[in-house]
């Protein structure tokens, strides 16, 4: 997975859910529609308690992300990555990640996963995180 420091970059925070890959076809839009790079990011971290074990096994977690990151690319673009696409796997929460990843982007593209009902008119803990606190504008992205 490579990282590019672009202040220009479209982060897109990608988990491999239905939400995530609208946000990454969305993001891919906008992206070409502003001549920018699109970073697809996919975050890893521990379960709770595992800190507290030897680290072992640590790889696992990262490269279960990464290929989740993968499979959603391929799904979403097809075997060829455009130009424009990069990835990155960022260990930490979601949440902090995104947001520390928006200090040097021009836009972050985050799906919302809604339940339907009332409970589908809230954002999901990610989506209103970043909301609230990125450093640049963010889109939400609903899924059809």
């Amino acid at each position: 997975m490579s990282s590019r420091l672009d202040p220009s970059k479209i982060i897109v925070g990608v988990d491999g859910s239905a939400a995530s890959k609208q946000a990454l076809r969305e993001g891919q839009r906008l992206a070409l529609a502003l001549n920018a790079p699109l970073e697809a990011w996919g975050c890893w971290e521990l379960p709770l308690g595992y800190e507290g074990y030897l680290a072992m096994g640590i790889d696992g977690f990262a490269h279960t992300a990464e290929e989740n990151v993968k499979e959603t690319l391929k799904e979403v673009f097809g075997p060829e990555l455009p130009k424009n696409v990069s990835t990155r796997l960022v260990q930490g929460s979601p949440r902090a990640a995104l947001v520390e990843g928006s200090k040097h982007a021009a836009l972050l593209v985050v799906g919302r996963r809604g339940h339907g009902g009332f409970g589908g008119l809230l954002l999901g803990s990610v989506s209103s995180a970043v909301v609230a606190h990125a450093h640049c504008p963010v889109v939400v992205v609903h899924t059809p």
